[in-house]
């Protein structure tokens, strides 16, 4: 009667979605209108200058994402696994480790700007001057931008997924309006546009360090010995660079087309690919927003083994990213004129370039949201060295190679549909790697996304809402389901005194998952509810009512873990 409705499962993303995708859209969106304003003030050629420094800023986003993503779903996993301690040592070691890295970046970019500028600009010595100037104020705000991102992921992680959102979209903000302010009026050109930028980091960084100040939180900093501080590190940038090598292999991909289109097309080509870059910043609202929703989410899921919640997750994300890559790449293809417009394109040598290359780079919109949707649900089911993979193909082999080839034969063309030729070689290679896995595992994994599946025979999944009616009922559906085992009587009392107490002890619940787990040695009981937080273990003397004390008398372990802001309860009852 009571089937799974998964309405909690969607309450729960919706609730992380909106506000990851509008941090998401904050921080892409003012990056998108951060280059108009750019090249509105001081002409569209300035992209080339700020397209030489993108591997720079990539670069810094690798280590950003390595280690605070990384540790985030680390430290997701161990509040699955109810071990506070642990989630707590990967946050402080996150933290401080990149906050170090981020002040050691910038002192060595101040120290070393004008060697960087002129590596940079190989291809273009005429720039070293500009790209001097913007790589020094930008590199000065690394700092606070490693602090201010890694800690946004601890947040969403921690359940609190709204002041990242604010802290990114403010930072943004005055990121605009300094632009503004220092090119406009103090006079500061494409330095000015850089160190708007750095204002903003330091703004932001502010503001989200309020989440010390929340009563909420759960995480916390601990000392750590150095030896175990290098070894939780360790494990970060293992369980992160998956994910983040992305980032790695964008920074290598984005210095050789840069080289490569200096030869081929000049300074135009560079105008055109930083105009092409940009748009993706639109793509990548709905890619990273739906992606960092994702991970934890299925990190968590995947690892108690809810496989059908870790499928209901992936496809609704797939959704997601499908039709907004789709609807984007049908714009552009149809109207390029479009951003010409807005980044104030008018010099009759650019005009053309521009508009062939943001056709033909269009068409890879589709193949990059699977392939980068796949990159993170790979690293959230700790299949990392296929992320890892997936990362390398997409993002360096396959299109540097074909660049080098397909330029050297078409020319600046062959550059451009290197990337689409890259995102369908890649989404081929999962689709026989999913099959190979299917086949070896006699069919453990199944599915493009490689998931596992629950036995129907052994497990079963209720849904109820907040009324102790539903919560008996269920618990004498529960003792039919196991009337064979000795052990249904002590199951279906454990589910009613849990599930009567969630209710009486919230004034309201909505919705309240059971999974019940048939194991050979013992029966296990997921439960998962959005009420207050209540560990069942910890005597209450406040307690109203007394099914916990009957609960902890029937349970042979309970397990307790406030994660992504639900209460997750494990019950075991040996046979």
């Amino acid at each position: 009667m009571y089937e799974r409705n998964y309405e909690l499962l969607r309450a729960k993303f919706s609730e992380f979605f909106l506000p990851t995708l509008f941090t998401s859209m904050a921080g892409n969106i003012c990056l998108f209108v951060d280059g108009l304003i750019v090249t509105f003030l001081l002409g569209a050629g300035n992209l080339s200058a700020i397209q030489i420094v993108a591997p720079v800023i990539t670069f810094v986003n690798l280590i950003y994402w390595m280690i605070g993503l990384g540790g985030s779903v680390l430290c997701s996993v161990s509040k699955a696994e109810f071990d506070d301690e642990k989630s707590n040592s990967y946050f402080s070691v996150s933290i401080i480790a990149l906050l170090t890295i981020g002040i050691l970046i910038a002192v060595f970019g101040v120290l070393f700007s004008q060697s960087i500028s002129q590596f940079l600009c190989s291809s273009q010595p005429a720039l070293t001057n500009d790209v001097r100037q913007f790589f020094t104020a930008l590199i000065i705000g690394m700092p606070f931008l490693c602090y201010m991102m890694s800690l946004s992921y601890f947040i969403r992680a921690d359940g609190i997924p709204t002041l990242p959102f604010r802290a990114i979209l403010i930072a943004n903000i005055f990121n605009l309006c300094f632009d503004i302010i220092y090119i406009q009026y103090v006079g500061m050109g494409i330095a000015g546009a850089a160190l708007a930028t750095t204002t903003g980091y330091i703004v932001g960084s502010i503001i989200i360090s309020y989440y010390f100040f929340k009563d909420e939180r759960t995480l916390k900093f601990i000392k750590l010995k150095l030896g175990s501080f290098f070894s939780y590190l360790k494990r970060i940038v293992t369980s992160g660079f998956s994910s983040s090598s992305t980032q790695l292999y964008l920074t290598l991909k984005l210095f050789i087309m840069n080289i490569l289109l200096g030869w081929y097309i000049g300074k135009s080509g560079l105008v055109a690919f930083g105009i092409c870059y940009n748009s993706l910043f639109i793509l990548y609202i709905f890619l990273i927003g739906t992606a960092q929703t994702m991970s934890p989410i299925v990190s968590v899921y995947f690892k108690e083994e809810d496989y059908s919640g870790v499928s209901y997750v992936t496809k609704k994300s797939l959704k997601i990213v499908l039709v907004a890559s789709l609807a984007l790449s049908i714009l552009f293809i149809v109207y390029p004129q479009a951003l010409l417009f807005l980044y104030s394109v008018k010099d009759p040598a650019d005009i053309p370039v521009v508009l062939n290359a943001l056709r033909i780079f269009a068409i890879s919109y589709v193949g990059t949201a699977i392939t980068f949707l796949y990159t993170f649900y790979a690293q959230a089911i700790q299949q990392n060295k296929l992320s890892t993979i997936i990362s390398l193909l997409e993002g360096f082999i396959v299109p540097i190679s074909f660049a080098v080839v397909l330029s050297f034969i078409f020319g600046g063309n062959g550059i451009w549909v290197s990337f689409a030729i890259a995102e369908i070689i890649t989404i081929l290679f999962i689709f026989a790697y999913s099959k190979y896995l299917n086949k070896s595992t006699n069919g453990e994994y199944s599915g493009f996304f490689i998931n596992k599946h629950n036995d129907d025979t052994k497990v079963f999944e209720h849904t109820i809402h907040g009324d102790v009616n539903e919560a008996v009922n269920l618990s004498r559906d529960v003792k039919d389901y196991l009337k064979a085992d000795k052990s249904a009587t002590l199951v279906s009392l454990a589910i009613e005194e849990m599930l009567v107490n969630i209710i009486n002890t919230n004034e309201s619940i909505d919705t309240i998952d059971v999974i019940v787990r048939d194991n050979d040695d013992n029966i296990l009981i997921s439960i998962k509810d959005t009420g207050i937080d209540f560990n069942p273990v910890v005597e209450n003397e406040n307690l109203e009512f007394d099914n916990i004390t009957m609960l902890n008398k029937i349970a042979d372990k309970i397990d307790y873990s406030r994660v992504l802001g639900l209460n997750s309860t494990v019950i075991t009852i040996n046979k």
